[in-house]
């Protein structure tokens, strides 16, 4: 895995049948953006809209995530490393019913993630949502209680924040999404000034 480049990890993906998830899917769910953007923003599983279309992040989740990323003068359209992002998720294929991925399934998408967090080779990385924390952090601790400081995976500042499903579903909770944001943009400025 350490020795594959973008279009042999693609492939690899493409072409998984390690864990019982490749049942079920139309289609994997690599990831999209550029392939050396400063931002890595990383997400739990596909559902349904993600599957047929192959994308991560469509649909009203979709939406909402690429008004957080306007917000901060970033976005998923073609554009130079520093303004165009790299979104993935944990989980490359759709659990059935969009349930929520298993532990083992989990572990066998891990490399994927890995080798493109090598490859991406980011500046910061925004884990968003509970299944993306776990597998990058390592952790089983709530959202609520890692969000509001700088992890770090492989080296690179990791910013923990909510799903924009979850932001979705509780409103109440976008301020605090927007105070992650902030954090992760003031913990990329304090980077480049080093």
């Amino acid at each position: 895995m350490a020795a594959l480049g973008w279009p042999e990890l693609r492939a690899a993906v493409a072409d998984c049948t390690a864990c019982r998830l490749c049942e079920g899917r139309r289609q994997t769910v690599f990831g999209i953006g550029h392939e050396h953007a400063h931002w890595m923003v990383v997400g739990e599983a596909p559902g349904e809209q993600e599957d047929l279309k192959g994308e991560p992040f469509v649909g009203k989740s979709g939406q909402l995530l690429d008004n957080m990323l306007r917000a901060i003068a970033l976005t998923r359209a073609p554009g130079p490393p520093q303004q165009q992002v790299f979104i993935a998720n944990a989980i490359k294929c759709r659990p059935p019913g969009n349930r929520n991925p298993q532990p083992d399934e989990l572990a066998q998408c891990e490399a994927f993630l890995i080798r493109q967090v090598q490859l991406v080779q980011p500046r910061i990385i925004l884990a968003m949502g509970r299944f993306a924390v776990h597998s990058l952090l390592r952790s089983t601790e709530p959202i609520g209680r890692l969000r509001g400081r700088v992890h770090h995976y492989q080296g690179v500042p990791l910013i923990v924040t909510y799903h924009p499903a979850y932001l979705l579903r509780n409103p109440e909770d976008k301020a605090r999404a927007w105070d992650d944001l902030c954090l992760a943009v003031e913990t990329v400025q304090a980077t480049a000034l080093r």
